[in-house]
């Protein structure tokens, strides 16, 4: 799913730039990242499946704790936050999705944006997918 072609065309289409080389999905410990490598940097998507709601917020509570949670993020899954770097954490279900921006420089994409908004549209994206959008 976040690693998808469709997902990664459409990622293409909003940050006006593409990957320079193919995105390879891991799956290790019910977790799933995609590394999106850049001339200037690397995105990192994560999605850790979990196996119920007190699991899933434990989770999403403790990345919280873990990289800084500065803020809630409306309309994004079923909870969002930015972090101190600027990445987003979301979740839907039993899933938590890490948008993380670390390995991108200060201003992103064409036309260049802040990477801090680019973790808001990369969730924005990722969460419509789940939405069946």
């Amino acid at each position: 799913m976040v690693c998808a072609e469709k997902t990664q065309s459409e990622l293409a289409n909003v940050l006006g730039v593409s990957p320079q080389q193919p995105v390879s999905p891991t799956w290790a410990d019910h977790q799933y990242t995609c590394r999106f490598a850049y001339s200037s940097g690397q995105l990192v998507l994560t999605v850790k499946e979990l196996s119920s709601w007190s699991e899933t917020l434990s989770y999403f509570h403790g990345l919280g704790s873990q990289l800084g949670d500065t803020g809630s993020l409306s309309g994004l899954g079923q909870g969002a936050f930015t972090t101190q770097n600027g990445s987003v954490v979301a979740r839907k279900d039993w899933k938590v999705l890490l948008v993380d921006i670390s390995g991108l420089p200060a201003q992103f994409g064409v036309p260049a944006t802040s990477s801090a908004d680019v973790a808001d549209t990369v969730a924005d994206v990722i969460m419509g997918c789940w939405a069946g959008d």
